[in-house]
């Protein structure tokens, strides 16, 4: 009976500890991050980098999959569907959460997910025209295009994606009326800006960077909530009275929802010592960006305001799922 009884309390004490043992161990294998766009953009080098720069802190590596298409819709069903046991991570910007749930129909719910970190903010949209446009800055452009409803076309990174959205949160209560035009990405919408098939370039700033110092470009306005000290003739959401409707570009780290919160916990903070190493920081300062580090919550509540004021953009400028 006693040595029954022994067998049964040892039992009891290995489930007991069972678990925890396992979470001081994690991880104990890679760590994979979906990146749902294609190598080579923003997304993907701010996370193949602050993962390399993380695998000395998690002590293991962490292996970038890129999953595009369907403005990275595809990558995020694929984390909806994985197991959350902190080994598989999604890298995102804003478009998969905020936008697309009110764009596209879409084969997972925001709420399949749990947020990591933030890892880059900051990056205001921009919308610059070229040297001979009839305006200096951001207050001019306003009265021009007022006085030129639906004449003038922007490109976009696609119908109802970023760029477009985040110009509509500041056009549309200013009363301007322009065409979209979508392209795949900042850099196709450069080459027709620059081809003169578009009026104005909607993107961020490194695509058109050489531009602006050549002279072949100026940027007069800037989804920011305050000025960009780099295009001083740009107004601001701020500026234009706007500031509740400003937009910058972000990314960051999900998790399937179920992740065990210390996982979380450990995840977050390698990532957050990644991002403040000379490597990733002097990244972000040739990119016009800076890390953000907040706690799962303050991420979420990020991404809810976020999908809200788009949810309205949507509405307002009657766009339909597709």
């Amino acid at each position: 009976m006693m040595r029954i009884a022994l067998v049964a309390l040892v039992s009891a004490l290995a489930v007991a500890i069972g678990p925890a043992a396992a979470q001081d161990d994690f991880p104990s294998k890679p760590i994979t991050i979906i990146v749902p766009t294609p190598p080579g953009g923003g997304v993907d080098i701010v996370h193949r980098l602050i993962g390399e720069l993380a695998e000395p802190i998690l002590g293991q590596k962490v292996i970038v999959e890129n999953k595009p298409g369907a403005s990275g819709t595809i990558g995020l069903a694929e984390l909806a569907s994985s197991e959350p046991d902190g080994y598989t991570l999604a890298a995102v910007w804003n478009a998969p959460l905020t936008i697309a749930p009110h764009t596209l129909t879409i084969p997972y719910d925001v709420n399949d997910f749990t947020m990591v970190t933030q890892t880059t903010g900051g990056t205001p949209l921009i919308f610059c025209v070229g040297p001979d446009f009839p305006a200096e800055n951001g207050m001019e452009f306003v009265e021009y295009v007022r006085a030129h409803p639906s004449e003038l076309t922007y490109g976009t990174d696609g119908v109802g994606a970023l760029v477009q959205l985040s110009g509509e949160r500041l056009f549309s209560p200013l009363g301007l009326k322009l065409r979209a035009v979508p392209f795949g990405g900042a850099g196709e919408t450069l080459q027709n800006f620059l081809g003169g098939h578009i009026d104005i370039y909607g993107g961020t700033i490194p695509p058109i960077a050489a531009q602006l110092e050549e002279g072949k470009a100026k940027c007069l306005i800037t989804t920011a909530d305050e000025p960009v000290a780099a295009l001083p003739a740009a107004a601001s959401a701020a500026d234009l009275g706007l500031a509740d409707n400003a937009t910058e570009l972000w990314r960051g780290l999900i998790a399937p929802h179920g992740t065990p919160p210390d996982r979380l916990a450990k995840l977050a903070n390698a990532f957050q010592q990644a991002a403040e190493m000379p490597k990733f920081q002097e990244y972000l300062e040739k990119s016009g960006e800076h890390a953000v580090f907040n706690t799962p919550d303050e991420f979420s509540a990020l991404v809810t305001a976020e999908s809200a004021a788009f949810a309205d953009v949507v509405k307002e400028i009657g766009l339909t799922k597709q």
